[in-house]
């Protein structure tokens, strides 16, 4: 019996981990709003390698997942199927965005990014949010 329930506690552990992204941008800066965080956009295409070894390798890492979950509003769109407000860049991707709850652009870039790289782009985000 302890091993049933130490196995459902790891499980759900692992599981709750992945990355919350709401369904549209306006849902994204409501939730910014109320939850006083800054939205992470990330642009992507369906045929672009780099956007899949993004999403497979640096969105997957832990630290990453956690950190986004917990200090970022999250959105991700399609350039190939989703409505993206024209002051984005949708070519080429994959794409990033940091927007305040208001919309306003805070920090982009472009481009592929290793866990480490794409922390310290975080970092860049919220240090414009403290000093602007």
């Amino acid at each position: 019996m302890r091993y049933l329930i130490s196995f459902l506690l790891l499980t759900t552990v692992v599981f709750s981990a992945e990355l919350d992204w709401p369904s549209n941008y306006k849902e994204a800066l409501t939730q910014a709003k109320q939850n006083n965080k800054i939205i992470y956009i990330l642009i992507t295409s369906q045929s672009c390698k780099w956007c899949v070894k993004f999403e497979k390798t640096t969105l997957k890492d832990e630290k990453i997942k956690k950190r986004l979950n917990s200090q970022f509003i999250t959105i991700h769109l399609t350039r190939d199927k989703d409505a993206i407000p024209s002051k984005f860049k949708t070519a080429p991707v994959p794409r990033h965005y940091f927007v305040d709850s208001n919309g306003d652009i805070l920090y982009s870039a472009l481009g592929y990014r290793d866990v480490e790289l794409f922390d310290s782009f975080m970092d860049n985000a919220q240090y414009k949010v403290n000093n602007p």
